[in-house]
């Protein structure tokens, strides 16, 4: 288990907070100045008794942009005047589609536009790269994934183990802190990367665990799996939009995720694939093929000539589903004003307020224990708390007095206040609610 930040003194300035009466004046202040509130006013909140609710639930879906309404009747439009001539005509021609959120995805996972690409769902992209990433030969049979991982990476780690013809008994290792812990610590990763050495095929580890919310140290990690010759590979689910991330510099092999989560894309909306160039420029890498990997520029010859598309374009499959892109668009648009930077500064404010807060409790410090790291470097938005002695009743009271969040088994609470849209206000009045939780069902 992680600990919360001992006394006020070893604190920066910003979460030094002496007395309960200081703590609302405090997030106020907080507000007023930060350079970032103003896109608040850019997402439409769910109402609870007519009121805006507190959401902190963004790490599971994020908020609807009030533009991605435009965003999508204009592709409505276009198919409803132009028919099946939208593939080739207007500002955005669908055909093309997909290019257009390159440049915005590029800046947030730190790479060139030939090395990514919004298609698929994160799962399909998943067992996508894994046909290529996966080429169990000799004794490099293994997989190497956290103990715990978010389901649909187990199941396509799992299945693409079993078509190879090898056993996901023998072959999908799952690591597991030393001291029984949720914190796992980087040298115990890159310990058991070394271990596995010549055993290793892959290396497949999330960006930010889902339950946890630990941010791993991806360069280290992909430096050591290539030191043994394995590829590396990331599940960035609750990374991407949360994190600045770096993947090209980091030699990352490849990388999926949603964009429904920070990137506030709609349910169910577009994944995206990372595929570094140096791998993608290999176009006898083995794939499962689509039309649309496949030569752009004499694509309609319908020749059926095997030309993969030198850049990350070429693990594509098909069209892309441009309604869903276009709620895609209107959200990056926002993430192009914000800035990640500027974001991720305000989101270690946020969640270290957060922090502040439970720590001064002793309501909350005798109930809760903070499972997410203390360092603001190994986490993002989200911060996990364990209820040590209460269970679900208190999140029920939670969401009934207006806050939606989301639990997990067993007996956590995920509270993600995200940069783009909540404020140090939200933070305040969702503990002071938890507080309120407690008492009531503990009855003191």
């Amino acid at each position: 288990m992680q600990k919360v930040w001992g006394s006020n003194e070893n604190r920066p300035a910003i979460y030094r907070l002496n007395q309960p009466t200081d703590l609302k004046n405090k997030a106020l202040k907080l507000d007023q100045s930060d350079e970032l509130a103003q896109f608040r006013n850019q997402f439409h909140f769910p109402q609870v008794d007519g009121k805006n609710c507190i959401y902190l639930c963004g790490n599971s879906l994020g908020l609807q942009p009030k533009s991605t309404e435009k965003f999508v009747n204009d592709e409505i439009k276009n198919w409803q005047e132009r028919g099946v001539k939208g593939h080739f005509t207007g500002d955005k021609p669908w055909v093309s589609y997909h290019v257009n959120s390159k440049k915005s995805l590029a800046k947030l996972v730190g790479c060139d536009e030939d090395e990514v690409v919004a298609m698929n769902n994160l799962t399909t992209n998943l067992h996508l790269a894994l046909s290529t990433f996966y080429r169990p030969q000799g004794r490099r049979t293994k997989i190497l994934m956290e103990r715990g991982a978010f389901p649909s990476d187990f199941y396509a780690l799992h299945s693409a183990i079993t078509l190879s013809g090898n056993d996901p008994a023998a072959c999908l290792v799952e690591l597991e802190p030393k001291d029984g812990s949720d914190y796992l610590p980087t040298q115990e990763v890159l310990e058991k990367i070394n271990e596995l050495g010549e055993e290793l095929a892959l290396v497949m580890f999330p960006g930010v665990q889902y339950y946890t919310g630990q941010f791993f140290d991806i360069k280290e990690i992909t430096v050591a799996a290539h030191a043994v010759g394995a590829y590396a590979g990331f599940d960035l689910a609750h990374t991407v939009g949360n994190i600045p991330l770096n993947l090209h510099d980091d030699q990352v092999d490849f990388a999926v995720w949603c964009t429904y989560k920070y990137l506030n894309s709609g349910p169910g909306s577009t994944g995206g694939l990372f595929i570094h160039s140096e791998n993608a420029k290999k176009t006898d890498l083995p794939r499962q093929s689509g039309w649309w990997g496949h030569n752009a520029e004499g694509r309609f010859k319908m020749d059926n000539q095997i030309n993969p598309i030198a850049t990350v374009d070429g693990w594509q499959l098909s069209n892309i589903n441009v309604l869903s892109h276009a709620a895609h668009l209107a959200s990056l648009e926002i993430f192009d004003q914000a800035g990640i930077e500027r974001l991720r500064k305000k989101s270690v404010r946020l969640t270290g307020f957060l922090e502040q807060l439970i720590a001064n409790s002793s309501i909350l410090s005798e109930h809760l224990k903070m499972i997410t790291p203390s360092n603001p470097e190994e986490r993002g938005a989200q911060l996990s708390l364990f209820l040590t002695k209460l269970g679900k009743p208190v999140f029920e009271r939670i969401v009934e007095k207006g806050v939606i969040l989301d639990w997990r088994e067993p007996n956590v609470i995920r509270v993600a206040p995200v940069p783009l849209y909540n404020s140090f206000l939200d933070v305040y009045q969702f503990v002071e609610i938890l507080e309120t939780a407690i008492q009531e069902e503990t009855g003191k």
